[in-house]
């Protein structure tokens, strides 16, 4: 038989693809630290680029509100563009304000005096506990040696800490002046992209119907990519504003209980809450550890208004704000969490929740639509009994195992009958030392 040469050519590209493939993943897993320092500088220099694509991505919805509102004032379409552009830059750039005019008075009247102090604190605390145990006839030479160990590394750091800084202090100022460069390019690209999303939009669109053969295969991944985008943008949003609602209630209500730096602990309390699960803890630790320092009660005090705090966040405002937007468990958002922060880090923690949010949606896209054309049910309790499937698709059950409780409790023969039969008539005594052994004679076999 012929073999026709369209399929020769075809084969004969798949093979050298195949080849090609095979030779860039043994080179890449040859050289992994050239790999990864290579993706690391083009990470880098796009670092504007993705920041600003992040900006527009978040101030997406609010320009299109304010552009659908005017709109609906009859305003020309390029003028509401250029307008909801404009108005949502100006509440970033006012909101980057306000966060630094909260944060930045805190970090520089609240850090440095608290450093100072910190090796005094760390003493008087150790005499409080030396005391204690004295007073209750114990041994104070271990908290000592540790409190004075202890004091005399912040000593020495905070004697360091000039030198260091003098000699980092340009490294400093070129970092700085850098993301301040990154910045004002991300503001212009985040600009660039809000003006014309629509082409963007559509370019990627193009693409899409120019590789893919079925329309129905299009529509799929468009799909798909809408509930992803809900998922992220949903999540994202709805965290930074439960983030900023719990740093505000922890501000108020730190400030009525009178707990000293109440305004520091809730800057940290509010931006550590971002992260989910783990954040409230890494923000109440080193809160709870400085106030233990400085006054336990108030650290007591602290702690369980934190615990109070994140169970209102957790029942009440974090359901009405984030909805069921991944769609995750607790164990799924947990193992999320841990795998992600191994790979990504700090940005993981932030984005790994949503992230396996997307992988497990389209998992289970998938698995659902196998199951379909299997014609089997897609809901997951009715696999919990299954014991299998036959080769005409006819699922069988199995029952499952139950305690029967009705032998132990009722019946004239059950295990509580008998105890109470034993408790009203016990064994004589005669008869209890007739069933116990007898140990006089073990005593004579043993005897020589």
């Amino acid at each position: 038989m012929k073999i026709p040469i369209k399929k020769i050519l075809l084969y004969s590209g798949l093979v050298l693809l195949g080849l090609i493939v095979v030779f860039l993943v043994c080179r890449t897993l040859l050289h992994l630290g050239d790999v990864g320092a290579a993706i690391s500088g083009i990470a880098g220099s796009l670092r504007a680029i993705i920041l600003g694509c992040v900006m527009a991505y978040l101030l997406y919805p609010l320009t299109r509100f304010t552009e659908q509102l005017l709109l609906y004032y009859r305003v020309k379409k390029k003028a509401a563009r250029a307008l909801s552009t404009a108005f949502s830059t100006c509440v970033l750039l006012a909101l980057i304000v306000l966060f630094a005019y909260i944060v930045i008075p805190q970090l520089v009247f609240n850090v440095p005096p608290l450093l100072q102090n910190l090796p005094n604190m760390m003493r008087e605390f150790a005499q409080n506990i030396s005391d204690y145990l004295v007073a209750h006839g114990q041994s104070a030479d271990i908290v000592k040696t540790i409190s004075l160990k202890i004091a005399n590394f912040f000593d020495n750091w905070l004697k360091d800490l000039p030198l260091d800084t003098f000699l980092d202090l340009a490294d400093r100022v070129f970092t700085a002046a850098k993301n301040l460069l990154n910045f004002i390019i991300g503001i212009i690209v985040m600009v660039y992209l809000l003006m014309s999303r629509d082409q963007f939009v559509g370019q990627g669109k193009k693409v899409l119907f120019a590789l893919c053969r079925k329309r129905t295969t299009c529509d799929r991944i468009l799909k798909h990519l809408r509930v992803i985008n809900k998922i992220f943008s949903g999540f994202v949003s709805g965290k930074l504003l439960d983030s900023l609602i719990i740093g505000i209630i922890c501000g108020v209500c730190l400030s009525i209980l009178r707990i000293p730096y109440a305004m520091l602990i809730s800057v940290i309390v509010g931006i550590t809450n971002i992260i989910p699960v783990f954040g409230p803890f890494f923000g109440a630790i080193p809160s709870a550890f400085i106030l233990l320092l400085t006054d336990p009660t108030k650290c007591l005090i602290f702690i369980i208004f934190v615990i109070i705090l994140q169970q209102v966040d957790g029942n009440i405002i974090g359901p009405k704000i984030l909805g069921d937007s991944t769609g995750l468990s607790a164990f799924w958002v947990l193992f999320a969490l841990l795998l992600f922060n191994h790979l990504m880090g700090f940005w993981g923690m932030l984005l790994g929740v949503p992230l396996f949010a997307s992988f497990y949606y389209l998992l289970r896209e998938f698995i659902n639509a196998r199951l379909r054309k299997k014609n089997l049910p897609v809901g997951t309790q009715e696999y919990v009994d299954v014991a299998g499937i036959d080769e005409n698709g006819t699922i069988s059950y199995i029952v499952p195992n139950t305690i029967e409780f009705h032998p132990l409790f009722h019946g004239e023969d059950s295990l509580l009958a008998q105890l109470k039969q034993r408790l009203k008539h016990p064994l004589p005594h005669s008869k209890a030392q007739d069933n116990a052994p007898d140990s006089s004679s073990e005593d004579d076999d043993q005897a020589p």
